[in-house]
């Protein structure tokens, strides 16, 4: 297949706080050095690498440094690392809305970017007049967008709304007609950042589909930037994983995927207390155990599937409380949700000061071995949560093996196993 994108060596550097180099002297001797000697830029040197968690020396970082890779025609590619890593950036600048510091990019076709909700709309328009300006901003003739035009409409859902200024949409009604347009105007080249987590759960599923239909049934390139796992897998064949401005891995969507997981995962032994993630003013835990344990891995040999749940603390009003459940994959899949109070026709109501609750749950007869996180949430049933341990629990389960002694394992063959 030919080459539809090439990256070479693609760096942004970008100053903290100020725009330019600071002064005007500084400007000039940038220029000079750059546009009249052809020598490289002398701000460049002192970058630094791009962690927003670190404070740094310098006033300069790299934002991306040294991207490269090439995409082929038709490849669908997922791009994903955590918040800071330079995903968005490389979107923009193949988008041409920023330019690179160094580097150059070469693409085969026209491009159809989808960065934020709104992009490309002007506020005063309607979404009819949008539509319009976005395909000739994308090289369309008028003849093309009003062959298309009925088709982008339907698909976006906003039939009723399209003769409306876009400044009176919704944030979900911009990313509906922004993707249809996108998606519709026959790009070769399809840019999609993280917007579409904006759109219902109905929109995702279509516009997934759409993209999947672009990219299969068509031949076109897609470039797809989420934070959901589950969508990334479901389209892209190859994914790309960005961590500090750098590539740190390329290859198959579903070892890009484990890799940025088990980068990410809270698999260091410690205590599930220090896992909370919010905490209600009306309450305190002091402590929490899971199968008499506080530590946060927890091994569960099969047949024995129950999992005790008791947690301590104090209440500062009379309230009902009650807990939540939810068991993820090692993909951070959801998988079951333990939730009793869904099923009580009343609440139980605690009193102000110490309170001690105590649940038993079974894990699903389907889990086999591999790794599973737990997620527990203290809610005020229907009206909030009111403690949330996230991402703080691993359940390492064994034992589970077929009748001839085969291991069962999900993390391996990445189902569960019914019987």
């Amino acid at each position: 297949m030919p080459t539809a994108i090439e990256f070479n060596n693609i760096s942004k550097l970008y100053r903290l706080g100020l725009v330019s180099t600071g002064t005007l002297a500084h400007d000039l001797k940038r220029w000079w050095t750059t546009s009249i000697r052809g020598k490289e830029d002398p701000y460049l040197t002192i970058g630094e690498t791009n962690d927003r968690s670190t404070k740094g020396e310098s006033e300069y970082v790299w934002a991306l440094r040294d991207i490269d890779f090439k995409v082929e025609q038709g490849d669908v590619v997922g791009i994903i690392g955590k918040n800071g890593a330079g995903k968005s950036t490389l979107l923009k600048i193949l988008s041409k809305v920023t330019a690179p510091t160094t580097g150059t990019i070469r693409a085969r076709g026209r491009i159809g970017s989808l960065l934020e909700v709104g992009t490309g709309f002007h506020p005063e328009m309607t979404g009819r007049e949008n539509i319009y300006l976005n395909g000739a901003i994308l090289g369309m003739t008028k003849a093309e967008i009003t062959k298309k035009l009925d088709e982008i409409i339907d698909f976006s859902g906003c039939e009723r709304y399209i003769d409306t200024p876009v400044k009176r949409y919704s944030s979900g009604m911009m990313v509906r007609l922004g993707f249809a347009v996108a998606a519709h105007l026959d790009p070769e080249i399809l840019v999609v950042d993280e917007v579409l987590a904006v759109g219902d759960a109905e929109f995702q599923k279509k516009a997934i589909g759409k993209m999947q239909d672009v990219s299969r049934g068509e031949g076109r390139t897609v470039l797809f930037v989420s934070h959901n796992m589950a969508a990334v897998k479901a389209l892209c064949s190859r994914g790309i994983l960005l961590k500090n401005g750098l590539i740190d891995y390329t290859g198959g969507i579903d070892e890009t995927i484990s890799r940025y997981l088990h980068n990410n995962r809270t698999n260091k032994e410690g205590s599930i207390i220090d896992s909370i993630q919010y905490e209600s003013r009306e309450i305190r835990v002091s402590d929490i155990t899971v199968n008499s344990s506080s530590s946060n891995i927890i091994d569960i040999e099969i047949p024995n599937r129950t999992i005790n749940i008791q947690i301590e603390g104090e209440l500062l009003n009379d309230i009902p409380i009650a807990i939540e459940c939810l068991l993820y994959d090692s993909n951070r899949v959801l998988l079951a949700k333990y939730a009793p109070i869904l099923f009580q026709s009343s609440l139980k109501q605690y009193k102000a000061g110490p309170f001690e609750i105590n649940e038993t749950m079974t894990l699903p007869p389907e889990i086999t071995n591999g790794e599973y996180g737990l997620e527990i949430d203290i809610t005020y049933p229907k009206v909030q949560y009111m403690v949330r341990f996230v991402n703080g629990i691993i359940l390492k389960v064994t034992g589970a093996h077929a009748a001839y002694g085969n291991e069962l394992r999900y993390s391996d063959n990445g189902f569960l196993v019914l019987k």
